[in-house]
Order: structure tokens, then C-alpha cells, then sequence
């Protein structure tokens, strides 16, 4: 009963149970990114920061298409274990985790292919066009580990255990901050230097996820599948598709306005990448609350408990007004010092100014993002994904196309104006959906397909079932 908080505790109490260690695990996560970024800006110069930044809009597509997976993939177990069909649960998990590893191996092959000529396409400027290849490159040999430890980690968090992710966070950051030291300090490696040091990292860490989980199964009293079912990988297709969908062409979306920022050179580049760093870390809070609603919203869904998904909708706005009030407060007092973390004493003033103008602006916003994803986590968690994905696609195509129109016309400071305008639009599209409760009826019909009456008849399957009971 213990790992049934979500759906026992008071809303408040479960969802802050809940996106806590996600919280601290997002920041390690982002502890290590803004590493790789200081300390190539430190050591090795503008230059190198630029050439992981154009690289950092690419690679961010990869990681939205294994987050958004693993996300709309743990949608539906989630509303297994809510409703304690075990069995079923595990039969979802082995699919995506084979359906994932299948995604990972094509898109890296993908990425090694053609990683120079997208940077190319991307308008990087020709000074930091190789540094920026060499980043893709090693980064595109371990997709199978960031697809590996992403889907899992929503796995954990379908399940309750939001602190597993967290502790292998902390690890992770740990370790990935300790081989920037040696590589790119030590050994001189520069940015290829960087790109090893994360790919190590993620690569243990996908592991040590792997032989957790493993044995998170077996406290569960259902035979273990390790399967590929057919049936199943269209139910999570329903929810799990539009997810990548949605995660990805945001991700696409800020690749396009990433060539609009390239245009305007190197030094300009630098500055609007140490803000996106920092932006990074301030969406962390809003994006874990709104991951934990999500879950919250399925499996109080499976297990019928409607009312309570309304309460902790509303419990969300106290939580994420407060850490709007924080973030605010941090951007408009030490702007200039956090962008500073990122620049080098070389480094020009136009950079800094650059950024500092960036987070300064969207420091005033961030609530706005934070109700966006409090409003999508419960129809995502309910499987509403045609009213998630209209409000997103407007979203995307408004700071796209403000950004790419008006940044030429008046300036870089266009590119990050555009940003609550589409934050804006999200919430109040996903917010008439919430209130309508037709949400209610999707999430109720997620789980009602018909099963097989014999798993190991069916040939759409290709399964191993055992029984891990111990026998009496």
C-alpha cells in the first residue's frame, strides 16, 4: 500500500511526495549539462560554448523523443498499477523497452549519418561547424543508453518510485562533472572531451536503471513477460505516439528558431545558449509538477478515483505559484552573475548582454509555463492526446514563427518575447479541454481493449513468460 501514496494521500501531500526527488534529480541532470557548458566555456573558450550550444538544439530532439516515449508509454501502466492488473503492467513495460531500444539504434544511425550536414543546414557558423560535428557524433553512440534510462525512469515514476531516478541522477551528475574535470582540464580532450564524459555517464547509469528495475518487477505478484506484444504496443502507440510527437516537434520547433539565433554570429549564439542553459534549470519545477500530475492523473484514473484528479489539478496552482515567485526573484537579482558562470573572461559584451536579456524577460513568465504543463499532465495522464497535441502544435508554431518573422526585422530580442505568447496559448487551449471533463471519458476507455484470451497462442507476439513466484 505504501507505493499506492498517489492515490491514498492527500493531493497536495502526493503530488509534492512525488515531484520532489523528480526536482532534485531534473537539477543533477541539469547540473551536468550546464557543467559540460562552464567549463568548455571556461577552459576552452566562446567558441567551444557556441559549438555545444548549436549542438544542444539538435541533440535536445533525441532526448524530447525518448522522454515524450517513455512518458506517454508509462501512461498506461500507470493505469495498470492503479487498477493492480500486474500482469498487464509488465507486458506494457517489456514492449516499450524493446519497442525503444529498436527507435534508439535506427535514430542513432540516423544522426552518425548526416549529423554535419543538419548543422550545415542549421546555418552554424562555419568557425564552429567541426567542434560541433565532433560533439553529435560521440553523443549519437550512446542514443541506446539515453533511450535506455529515460523510458525507464518514467517507468519508475508510472510506478510511484520517483526516487530511484533521483538517486541515479545524483550518480550520473556526479560522475559526468568528474570526467569533465579529467577530459577536458586533464587531458585537454576540448569538446570531444565533453561528449565522452556524458556518454560514460549516461551509459552506467542506463545500466545500474536496467538492474533496478529488474528487480522493482519482481515484488509484484503477476508472471513476468519478457515480451514484444503487438496488441499492446498499439494501445501505448495511442498515447506514447503523440507524446514523441508533441516532445519532438517543440524540440524541432527551438532547432528552427536556433538557425534564426546562429544568423546572428557566434558571439550572440554564446550569450543566448548560457541563458538557455539557465532556462533550463528554471522549467525543471514546472516540468516535474507537471510530469508527477500526470502520473498522479492515471493512476487515480485506473483506480476510478475522478474527484481526486480535480483536487489535485488545484493543489498545483499553490505549488507552482510559489516556485514562480522563487525563480523570479533569482533571475531579476543575479542575471548577469549566472550568465557570467558560462562566459570566460574573454568572452565579449555582447554575450553577456545577450543573455542577461533573455532570462531577465522570461523570469517574469514562468508561471505561465508552469500552469501549460499542470493543465497537459492531466490530459496526457487521462490520454486526451488530441486536445495535448493541438495545444502544443500552436504553441511551437507561434514562437516559431514570431521568432523567425520579427527577430530579422527587430532584433534577437524577438526570439525569447515570442516564448509567453506561446506559453500563453498552450494553457488556455489545454485549460478549456480540462474544463469541458470530456478528459474523463478518454482516460475511462484507455484500458477497456480486448485482451488475448492466450498470450502464448497469439502470433503477434514474440514472448517468455515465466513464473518468478517462489513455489510454496
Amino acid at each position: 500500500m505504501e507505493k499506492e501514496y498517489l492515490i491514498r494521500q492527500a493531493p497536495a501531500k502526493a503530488l509534492l511526495a512525488f515531484s520532489t526527488p523528480m526536482i532534485i534529480g531534473n537539477l543533477f541532470q541539469q547540473l551536468y549539462t550546464m557543467t559540460d557548458s562552464a567549463i568548455v566555456g571556461q577552459a576552452v573558450g566562446e567558441s567551444a560554448l557556441a559549438a555545444v550550444g548549436a549542438s544542444y538544439a539538435l541533440t535536445n530532439v533525441f532526448i524530447s523523443i525518448a522522454i515524450g516515449g517513455g512518458v506517454g508509454a508509462s501512461v498506461l501502466t500507470s493505469q495498470a498499477f492503479g487498477r493492480r492488473d500486474y500482469h498487464r503492467m509488465k507486458r506494457f513495460i517489456s514492449t516499450a523497452l524493446f519497442t525503444f531500444l529498436a527507435v534508439s539504434l535506427l535514430l542513432g544511425g540516423l544522426g552518425l549519418s548526416f549529423s554535419g550536414q543538419i548543422m550545415a543546414w542549421l546555418r552554424t557558423p562555419a568557425s564552429i561547424l567541426d567542434d560541433a560535428a565532433v560533439y553529435l557524433n560521440i553523443y549519437f553512440l550512446g542514443l541506446p543508453f539515453l533511450f535506455m534510462y529515460n523510458v525507464l525512469s518514467a517507468m519508475f515514476n508510472a510506478l510511484g518510485r520517483s526516487k530511484v531516478p533521483l538517486y541515479l541522477l545524483i550518480f550520473s551528475s556526479v560522475l559526468n562533472v568528474g570526467l569533465d574535470l579529467y577530459l577536458v582540464l586533464t587531458l585537454r580532450m576540448g569538446v570531444a572531451g565533453v561528449a565522452w564524459a556524458t556518454l560514460i555517464a549516461q551509459g552506467v547509469s542506463a545500466v545500474a536503471a536496467f538492474l533496478l528495475f529488474v528487480r522493482e518487477l519482481r515484488a509484484y505478484d503477476a508472471p513476468s513477460a519478457v515480451c514484444f506484444d503487438v496488441r499492446e504496443l498499439k494501445n501505448m502507440a495511442r498515447v506514447a505516439l503523440p507524446s514523441v510527437f508533441q516532445q519532438s516537434t517543440v524540440s524541432i520547433g527551438m532547432m528552427l528558431v536556433q538557425s534564426v539565433v546562429n544568423s546572428f554570429g557566434a558571439e550572440t549564439l554564446a550569450g543566448y545558449s548560457a541563458a538557455m542553459r539557465i532556462e533550463s534549470i528554471c522549467t525543471v519545477p514546472m516540468a516535474a509538477v507537471g510530469n508527477a500530475m500526470s502520473s498522479y492523473t492515471a493512476q487515480n484514473i485506473g483506480a476510478g478515483e475522478y474527484s481526486r484528479v480535480r483536487r489535485g489539478y488545484r493543489a498545483c496552482y499553490g505549488i507552482l505559484a510559489v516556485f514562480a515567485l522563487v525563480i523570479f526573484a533569482a533571475l531579476q537579482c543575479f542575471s548577469q552573475q549566472l550568465i557570467a558562470l558560462f562566459l570566460n573572461a574573454e568572452s565579449s559584451r555582447l554575450a553577456l548582454e545577450t543573455g542577461t536579456s533573455c532570462i531577465r524577460f522570461l523570469g517574469w513568465f514562468y508561471i505561465l509555463i508552469g500552469l501549460k504543463m499542470a493543465t497537459d499532465g492531466v490530459l496526457r495522464g487521462a490520454g486526451d492526446m488530441g486536445a495535448f497535441t493541438a495545444a502544443n502544435l500552436v504553441n511551437l508554431t507561434l514562437r516559431v514563427v514570431l521568432a523567425a518573422v520579427l527577430a530579422p526585422r527587430l532584433g534577437i530580442r524577438m526570439v525569447w518575447y515570442a516564448v509567453p505568447v506561446g506559453w500563453a496559448a498552450n494553457y488556455l487551449i489545454s485549460f478549456l479541454r480540462y474544463r469541458t471533463g470530456r478528459w474523463r471519458e478518454r482516460g475511462a476507455g484507455l484500458l477497456a481493449w480486448p485482451r488475448q484470451k492466450n498470450l502464448l497462442d497469439s502470433r503477434e507476439n514474440l514472448c517468455i513468460i515465466w513464473n518468478i513466484r517462489k513455489k510454496r
